[in-house]
């Protein structure tokens, strides 16, 4: 047991702000590549994905065309900010957002993968970026940076 203490001890001295940065381009990679399926060249929306938001993917109240550039889009600024650490909360709710969306009314059947999503992004959403971001660097994030104290212990 003192082995596991003292390794215990010692993860606990690493900085909150590497998971938070782990977090960031763990989920940013899953959403990336979606809208990479999605498109051809840089942002060419391809007929196949029309196909699926008007079959597969239907949504109620958003036609399918708006919908297929509303995900589209979004699969692609999201995960930037959050690589990059820029309006990580903006990043991660607007990516907690779709994985709200996909949970219920198009796979709902889903929910163990969408629940390892969600909680890759609550932690960005709830404490921000993390000192290894571009929100903290720019002190773009006022609440982050009312905390500072608390992240000196990350």
């Amino acid at each position: 047991m003192n082995a596991y203490a003292s390794v215990g001890a010692w993860l606990d001295r690493l900085p909150g702000s590497i998971l938070l940065f782990v977090a960031r381009v763990g989920v940013a990679a899953i959403f990336f590549q979606s809208g990479r399926t999605k498109v051809d060249g840089l942002l060419h929306i391809t007929d196949s994905t029309y196909a699926l938001f008007e079959t597969e993917y239907q949504l109620p109240l958003i036609p399918p065309h708006i919908a297929a550039h509303l995900a589209t889009y979004s699969e692609h600024l999201f995960p930037f900010l959050l690589v990059f650490g820029l309006f990580s909360r903006v990043g991660a709710l607007g990516l907690l957002g779709m994985t709200a969306v996909i949970e219920i009314f198009v796979y709902p059947d889903a929910w163990p993968t969408h629940l390892s999503w969600a909680g890759l992004l609550l932690p960005i959403l709830f404490r921000g970026g993390g000192r290894l971001s571009l929100d903290h660097l720019l002190r773009v994030d006022p609440a982050q940076n009312r905390k500072e104290k608390d992240y000196a212990a990350d």
